[in-house]
């Protein structure tokens, strides 16, 4: 890809760990499933002139799968990068408790947690829109936040002393951009 027009983003890597953003149908088994990230596709369609070894897959999982070894996993992969933002590719479904994890990790980072309802891959997906959205977040939230970005909107975490008695955790909101 020319970069001659391409945005570029030497401090930011991306964190590839699934959810709905990059599962393909698979029409011989009639099902919805992982064979690769579309994160790459996706930077090329938006020209986003970040190299692929700044694009890092952690793993291919449905967030509803993912066990706190995989969050360890997640956690450890952010920590060992060395550019101060991050974003991850992330399942909708259990975004936030990610989203904990990290903070409570304290990596002294700003990571941008993002996910699709439809698969980037579907004519109306909104997984597009939604990793632009994410990377004018990491661009623009502050250095060690942790902000969750998916359908149109980005939330940005509350301290993580006191969750909430169901786990899971509150948020404020932000006027973007």
């Amino acid at each position: 890809m020319s970069t001659a027009n391409a945005a570029v983003f030497p401090e930011l890597r991306v964190l590839v760990t699934g959810g709905t953003i990059d599962k393909t149908y698979s029409p011989v088994e009639g099902t919805l499933g992982f064979s690769r990230t579309n994160v790459l596709a996706m930077l090329q369609q938006a020209r986003v002139a970040l190299p692929e070894a700044q694009v890092q897959t952690v793993l291919l999982k449905d967030s509803l799968e993912m066990t706190d070894a995989d969050r360890d996993r997640i956690r450890a992969a952010a920590a060992a990068a060395p550019e101060p933002r991050i974003i991850l590719t992330h399942g909708t479904d259990t975004m936030i408790l990610t989203a904990q994890h990290l903070a409570q990790a304290n990596l002294g980072k700003t990571v941008v947690l993002v996910g699709a309802m439809v698969p980037y891959t579907f004519s109306n997906s909104d997984g597009l829109f939604n990793l632009g959205t994410a990377f004018a977040a990491g661009e623009r939230f502050p250095k060690c936040r942790n902000v969750s970005c998916a359908s149109f909107y980005c939330r940005m975490a509350k301290p993580f002393t006191t969750p909430s008695s169901t786990g899971t955790l509150s948020y404020e909101n932000q006027v973007f951009p």
